[in-house]
């Protein structure tokens, strides 16, 4: 009987919610990525323009950000939808059911590649997965002895490349690109490396890698007047700015539409949204800005997001994300550890 209890409380508790929620506010509220939030941004004003419903709100806060302010309850003063350029993590899966967030269902919407992007003046430059690592590292074995990087230069790293300043202007700690290049740069390389402690992947934070906040834009601008720099961003913002910007080739591949959907280029990785299932019957517009976001006209092999960027998922992996999404399937901690 307890449990049963348990449950009508809960859903007495879902109804409350969404009673106040409906009273308190008639737009999507939608938070997280940098790089999904061009996507959610064309999406939502899609919505806007097309059907009766207000266009929703996107804020850019970043992966981490994002599924910090998703899962800390519900209600009207949390977000329906979290935009994520990674997984969700266990422990953001965690922490959310704790606060409540208990049915929650994960859009994957396509592909997106990491670029390691130049001033399109400079020569064309290639580096291999282990150079690359080797300049944001923050620590590099020398003589034995792990050592805070001494890198300055990326001839220091391979005599045959450019006697050029190391420079990066990259992705903060709350953003899931950062989250993403730490694990497939420098976990990669050096995580399982003798010398390196088990899962290495710390990023310097001296003057070689410069934090450049959540607006992707403002690499891109920064790169037009430095042009040692490399930016780190999402392959999308490489597309909108070819005019300006390069870039280098990872392990002798560039990142493109191909490329990236086949994993040939080596910093690769899938886009996301989640969803707060309790919220659809609460906020007007919330399904239908997922049937939108979802549907081939967006993110299909032709779709509209396909022109800013996005790399679709195949056919078939479309198709069963689709159905699994409108179906609203249930996230589970052992979904994510798949």
């Amino acid at each position: 009987m307890n449990r049963f209890l348990k449950k009508a409380v809960f859903t007495l508790a879902l109804l409350v919610v969404g009673s106040g929620m409906a009273q308190a506010r008639d737009q999507v509220k939608i938070t997280g990525s940098s790089t999904v939030f061009p996507f959610s941004s064309y999406v939502a004003e899609e919505l806007g323009a097309t059907t009766k419903f207000p266009a929703p709100v996107v804020e850019s806060t970043g992966s981490g950000g994002g599924h910090k302010l998703f899962g800390a309850g519900m209600g009207p003063n949390t977000p329906d939808i979290a935009n994520s350029s990674r997984r969700m993590k266990d422990s953001e899966f965690e922490t959310a059911t704790k606060n409540g967030v208990v049915d929650i269902t994960e859009a994957k919407i396509g592909f997106d590649g990491i670029a390691i992007a130049q001033n399109k003046e400079n020569p064309a430059m290639s580096l291999s997965l282990e150079e690359l690592a080797s300049a944001v590292a923050a620590d590099i074995l020398v003589d034995g002895k792990l050592v805070p990087n001494p890198y300055t230069m990326w001839n220091e790293i391979n005599p045959s490349l450019p006697a050029r300043k190391i420079v990066f202007y990259g992705p903060p700690t709350s953003s899931g690109t950062r989250d993403a290049f730490e694990e497939m740069v420098v976990e990669k390389v050096f995580g399982k490396k003798e010398g390196y402690p088990k899962d290495y992947k710390k990023i310097r934070q001296d003057s070689a890698y410069v934090p450049a906040g959540e607006n992707d834009n403002l690499i891109v601008q920064k790169l037009a007047k430095d042009k040692d720099a490399f930016g780190i961003f999402g392959y999308s913002f490489l597309e909108e700015n070819a005019d300006t910007i390069q870039a280098a080739a990872v392990n002798g591949v560039v990142p493109g539409p191909e490329s990236v959907a086949s994993g040939k280029y080596p910093i690769s990785r899938s886009l996301y949204f989640y969803i707060k299932n309790a919220h659809y019957d609460a906020v007007p517009g919330l399904k239908e800005y997922v049937e939108l976001f979802m549907s081939e006209k967006m993110i299909g092999k032709d779709g509209l997001l396909k022109g800013i960027g996005l790399i679709p998922l195949p056919d078939d992996a479309r198709a069963k994300v689709r159905e699994d999404v409108l179906a609203k399937k249930k996230l589970t901690l052992d979904d994510l550890k798949k």
